[in-house]
């Protein structure tokens, strides 16, 4: 039998923190061990316990969640996969986020089918370290990265560094319009069409259409 994901729950609120645990005990192969309030507790608990993944809220006492990410990628212990759940959607949360090496980022509220939704890619990769073993092919590697093949080119027209905000701001408001992401990013709303488009038609997105605007419906993009 596999083991299961040992999770930590990190959360100053007990009602979230619950909420949480109950989730994650929901989702088959996962299973909570510990749930911390205040930032230094919860980075004495992840480098005690040593779990495979950390629900890490980013508003805490004593220290931030971002402190107690960058403590903990600073250890030398086994180092889990974080996803950071917070109210925080802002353009500079969600990069700072992603730099100290968040693998998801959820903007609370969201449903225990958002969270099982990264779950499931945390889970997939750790069977296919099982699975692997020491040696990787390119394409493991590009799945562990979570960017594009090497050498792949953007279409014309399209950059690097508006691409990477358009996916920033997109994890940070999941199910958003060309034209909300286009407001956070600081672009048009047809560029961010483009570079949205580019994101689906690359399977780093997926798009829904939202009946519930008047006249026709509009299109909705989320972080896969």
């Amino acid at each position: 039998m596999t083991a299961a994901l040992r999770v930590v729950v990190v959360d100053d609120e007990p009602a979230v923190a619950r909420l949480h645990t109950r989730f994650v005990a929901a989702y088959e192969g996962c299973e909570v061990v510990a749930v911390a309030g205040t930032g230094p507790e919860a980075i004495a608990t992840v480098q005690e316990l040593e779990p495979d993944l950390v629900l890490l809220d980013l508003h805490l006492p004593g220290c931030s969640g971002l402190d107690v990410l960058r403590a903990v990628r600073a250890g030398r212990g086994r180092q889990p996969e974080f996803i950071a759940v917070t109210a925080a959607r802002d353009f500079d949360s969600v990069r700072a986020a992603r730099l100290a090496g968040v693998r998801h980022y959820l903007v609370k509220p969201f449903s225990a089918g958002d969270l099982y939704a990264r779950v499931d890619d945390v889970v997939r990769e750790a069977a296919a370290s099982r699975a692997a073993g020491s040696a990787l092919d390119q394409d493991d590697i590009d799945s562990l990265i979570g960017g594009a093949p090497a050498g792949s080119a953007l279409p014309k027209g399209l950059s690097v560094e508006t691409l990477d905000a358009v996916r920033l701001a997109l994890a940070a408001g999941p199910w958003s319009s060309a034209s909300d992401v286009a407001a956070a990013v600081g672009i048009s709303r047809v560029t961010s069409r483009r570079y949205l488009e580019h994101l689906a038609h690359t399977g780093v997105a997926a798009r829904r259409l939202d009946y519930a605007t008047a006249g026709r419906p509009s299109t909705l993009y989320a972080v896969r």
